[in-house]
């Protein structure tokens, strides 16, 4: 079958042998480009990429993948945090376990999530960034009486802003770029203004992002930090954090708190908001064209957000 690798830091579509073994065998129909993937082409990882991955069991059920496979037993996994897997990075899909930028995929059973009456698998792809943005709205704590700013109108800030208003919150949302912006006024959110937000979600991951944040929120909210700190070390704004006494709340993936599933509880949203795929996915390239699809997600003036792969 074809599936997108990068050993050499440029993605190639490549013939490689189908998926077997256990676990469930899913026909790819729709993978999202995450810009993870990006900072993870000069890695030269083995693995096929994609973690965002929507597609049909045998039977024909749409699902979409919650791109783990934990062992099952530290305590992490035990108690619900299974993203703190003591496996690490190595349990991910598209990093440690061949992903869905292929025809076929092959993931534990406990990976599966269907997707809603109403939703395609080719717009499932969409489920797992929404994932990131339930578990860092749960948690932020946020409440339907919070005011609510998100910094970035990537993918993930625009996840953000419709899980934010799911909560019935008021939710703003600023953004770099034009296509962004006109993606977050489709989805209802307003214009960040002024300060004093409850609080505010870094979607972005820089370190003026952060600092915007914590400029924005008022003395004794929260920021939460959605945002993936590629640079590595971030210059954070300490004398106003402490003198606002700012509560961080860092956030990473999803999991599950009791018998709640962060990626069901996507997959519910993504039902509920029908007019999301049409507002942030702006790109559907096939599995073949897998290097323009990466440039064009590399590139913002492109108008992109979304980009997705079609197997």
């Amino acid at each position: 079958m074809r599936a997108v690798r990068c050993p050499e830091g440029i993605p190639q579509v490549v013939e490689v042998p189908a998926p077997t073994g256990e676990g469930v065998l899913v026909t790819v129909a729709s993978a999202g480009i995450c810009g993870s993937d990006l900072h993870l082409l000069p890695m030269g990882l083995q693995a096929t990429f994609g973690h965002e991955i929507a597609g049909t069991l045998a039977d024909g059920t749409p699902v979409a993948l919650e791109p783990f496979a934990p062992c099952g037993t530290c305590p992490a996994c035990i108690d619900g945090t299974y993203h703190r897997c003591i496996l690490g990075p190595g349990m991910v899909f598209g990093v440690g376990h061949d992903g869905g930028m292929a025809d076929q995929v092959m993931a534990p059973a406990s990976s599966i999530a269907r997707l809603p009456h109403g939703v395609p698998a080719i717009n499932g792809c969409l489920v797992e960034p929404l994932a990131v943005a339930v578990h860092g709205v749960r948690r932020g704590a946020i409440r339907g009486t919070d005011r609510v700013a998100v910094i970035g109108g990537g993918t993930i800030g625009q996840m953000a802003l419709v899980v934010s208003q799911q909560t019935g919150a008021a939710v703003d949302l600023t953004a770099r770029h034009e296509r962004q912006k006109e993606a977050a006024n489709r989805l209802g959110a307003g214009e960040v203004s002024g300060n004093g937000y409850d609080v505010v979600i870094e979607a972005a991951g820089t370190a003026s992002a952060l600092a915007e944040a914590v400029d924005r929120c008022r003395p004794g909210g929260t920021v939460v930090l959605l945002g993936s700190y590629w640079d590595g070390n971030v210059v954070m704004p300490g004398l106003s954090i402490t003198m606002k006494e700012i509560t961080l709340v860092p956030a990473v993936m999803y999991s599950r708190v009791g018998p709640s599933r962060d990626i069901d509880v996507a997959a519910t949203i993504l039902a509920a908001r029908p007019e999301l795929p049409d507002a942030v996915i702006t790109h559907r390239f096939p599995l073949d064209a897998a290097g323009e699809a990466f440039a064009v997600a590399a590139d913002r003036s492109s108008g992109s957000i979304k980009v997705v792969l079609e197997p």
